[in-house]
């Protein structure tokens, strides 16, 4: 398999990642054969796998909007992922020009294409870090310069926690990151479910299989576990809520069945 010039040399291109299956699904050229074998094995048992990701896209610039309509102008996006056209730093500015962003990942290629698509921006930064290790992400010196903690921030965990096992105490991840963020802050979330899911949890358990079989288990939490990742935040109405159905632009009763799969939310501290 040929190396194309954007991969840096230190990730093996034989391997998939779940962050370049996600920009495969969003139409992105950012990944490989590899990993579109991956995407396209997931969708023999889950079709709608694309319009699931449009609509967490789709989501995340909607809560974008919202915290930069509530004056918030620092914004920490862990597990990013590999940028795309309107991701949150081009969201936040149309609102707020002065908006700051730090993007946050462990995947080479989204941190290398981040860096690219950043180059020259002294308000935005991407940081190499995972997020089981939020101590490596609050003293990154990339967060130090262009976040002040002690003004409110949008914490962005977006379709990253379901990749975090139970073992690995996201909560405790989640909370640590919480307890860092002044008052007033928000934390901006979704995660997979079975509930909404179109189809047979059975079935739908077909396309969870494919991330174990590339050693990227997608942990399916139910509504309540999804839920106590906002303890210590008041929710913002409509609280936690399938995709499709969080502050919709337009009546969400036309959407595809798949743009409800797994929920989510936007909290703020007291």
């Amino acid at each position: 398999m040929e190396r194309p010039a954007w991969a840096p040399r230190s990730i093996d291109i034989t391997v998939p990642s779940v962050s370049r299956i996600y920009d495969f699904y969003l139409g992105g050229s950012h990944n490989f054969e590899v990993d579109r074998e991956a995407a396209r094995r997931a969708m023999e048992f889950m079709p709608g796998l694309p319009k699931v990701m449009q609509a967490n896209r789709a989501f995340m610039r909607r809560a974008v909007r919202f915290a930069a309509a509530e004056g918030i102008t620092q914004f920490l996006d862990v597990g990013s992922g590999i940028p795309t056209f309107g991701n949150v730093h081009e969201v936040a500015r149309r609102a707020c020009p002065g908006a700051r962003v730090v993007y946050v990942d462990h995947d080479p290629v989204a941190v290398a294409h981040s860096q690219a698509v950043l180059a020259g921006d002294a308000a935005a930064d991407v940081v190499a870090a995972d997020l089981r290790k939020p101590r490596e992400i609050l003293a990154a010196e990339q967060v130090e310069r262009l976040i002040d903690l002690n003004r409110p921030v949008a914490l962005l965990l977006v379709a990253i926690l379901h990749f975090v096992d139970d073992e690995d105490d996201p909560y405790a991840a989640v909370a640590e990151l919480s307890s860092a963020l002044a008052p007033g802050s928000m934390l901006v979330l979704t995660h997979a479910a079975y509930e909404h899911i179109p189809l047979p949890p059975e079935r739908a358990s077909g396309a969870v299989d494919v991330y174990k079989d590339i050693r990227n288990p997608l942990i399916m939490r139910t509504r309540e576990e999804i839920a106590r990742f906002f303890e210590g935040y008041d929710m913002v109405e409509p609280g936690l809520v399938p995709m499709a159905r969080w502050r919709p632009e337009e009546a969400p009763e036309g959407e595809d069945p798949y743009a409800f799969s797994g929920f989510a939310g936007v909290g703020r501290t007291a």
